[in-house]
């Protein structure tokens, strides 16, 4: 009978917020990571190296399953962005977390294939293969891996469905109206790109120069640190 009990009793614990460590950890995430969703979760996760929406074309290696996961530090910063931005019926939607060395592997695959250029016309329409490494727009390791970077705009919660604000270009996009600085994009486009940049600085992340969704913890747990652990 006490047997029954303590059974009801942790089936009971695991339909609550304590339960979520429980799957959490169940999952093997090395120690320092969690799941963005169970820090946030009403966050919209749009995770495109997951599926065949993205530059490359196909899933890309290491993303098994569509879930998004950060260091606890950039969850919970994360979070802090998340709660601002709910106040104005406004949140957060998510391209991408981190990412595991195999995945950065797979890139670097991809650019040295020139041949492969099926997703160009809407990725990258005027850089040419050849010069995506000298550009930058690839690189052999990526800030991703550390676990504090993040891919990300924002949306409107007016609607059923969450409508993401116009910013000028679409993720990942590889050229000069992607930069946050650039002044391609219409006032309008602008204005939502600053509300971006402006709410993630004030809670400790800093932007890249290059990308306008990209984004990283200040005081990273592990910036020194590459991980190789599959998204799933």
């Amino acid at each position: 009978m006490k047997r029954f009990f303590f059974l009801i009793i942790l089936a009971f614990l695991c339909m609550f917020p304590g339960g979520k460590v429980l799957a959490e950890s169940s999952n093997d995430l090395p120690e320092g990571f969690v799941y963005i969703q169970n820090i946030i979760p009403n966050i919209v996760l749009d995770m495109r190296y997951c599926t065949d929406e993205n530059f490359v074309g196909q899933r890309i290696t290491g993303y098994e399953e569509p879930k998004g996961i950060l260091t606890r530090e950039a969850a919970e910063a994360l979070n802090k962005v998340q709660n601002e931005l709910n106040s104005f019926g406004l949140g957060l939607k998510v391209y991408d977390a981190y990412r595991p060395k195999q995945a950065v592997g797979h890139f670097v695959r991809w650019a040295e294939d020139l041949d492969d250029t099926k997703m160009q016309a809407k990725y990258y329409p005027n850089v040419d293969k050849n010069n995506l490494f000298k550009d930058g727009y690839i690189a052999e390791k990526s800030s991703h891996s550390r676990g504090s970077t993040v891919d990300l705009t924002i949306v409107s919660l007016d609607s059923k469905t969450p409508q993401e604000l116009d910013m000028g270009s679409t993720f990942d996009f590889f050229g000069p109206v992607s930069w946050p600085s650039s002044r391609i994009p219409s006032l309008s486009q602008r204005a939502h790109r600053s509300l971006l940049q402006i709410i993630m600085k004030k809670y400790g992340f800093e932007p890249l120069n290059e990308e306008w969704w990209h984004f990283t913890l200040k005081n990273e747990p592990f910036p020194n640190q590459y991980f190789d652990f599959p998204v799933r």
